[in-house]
């Protein structure tokens, strides 16, 4: 892609550039790519007001087969990123939930989705 590529893709891939460097920043686990996309999608259903439960995350076959999103959720439980919620009904039921430094983490991609914004 030349330099004289539409604002647009330009801002995408400014985004790009600024969250490959918050992914090097010390105060934030490193996440590979997988985790990094369970992460988002436990995000997005989070965001919803509609966290998945533990065994919902596993049937997430597109990011893995259930021991491998097994292996994914403990790692991040692990990182700080997620945690559990029991449900009040049935405490059988885990909810994932986002941690604080889950939040701070998809922080700092907004800022740089603002910097790329504001530079396109």
């Amino acid at each position: 892609m030349s330099q004289s590529s539409s604002p647009l893709a330009t801002a995408y891939l400014r985004f790009l550039q600024l969250a490959k460097a918050i992914e090097g920043l010390p105060s934030l686990p490193a996440l590979d790519a997988n985790e990094s996309a369970l992460l988002d999608a436990l995000a997005v259903q989070w965001f919803a007001g509609n966290p998945l439960t533990v065994m919902q995350a596993m049937g997430l076959s597109h990011l893995g087969s259930p021991a491998t999103m097994h292996r994914r959720i403990a790692k991040l439980r692990k990182m700080g990123m997620i945690a559990t919620d029991e449900d009040a009904g049935d405490t059988r039921i885990k909810r994932l939930v986002l941690t604080p430094v889950a939040v701070t983490h998809f922080e700092q991609l907004g800022k740089s989705l603002q910097t790329a914004a504001a530079s396109a």
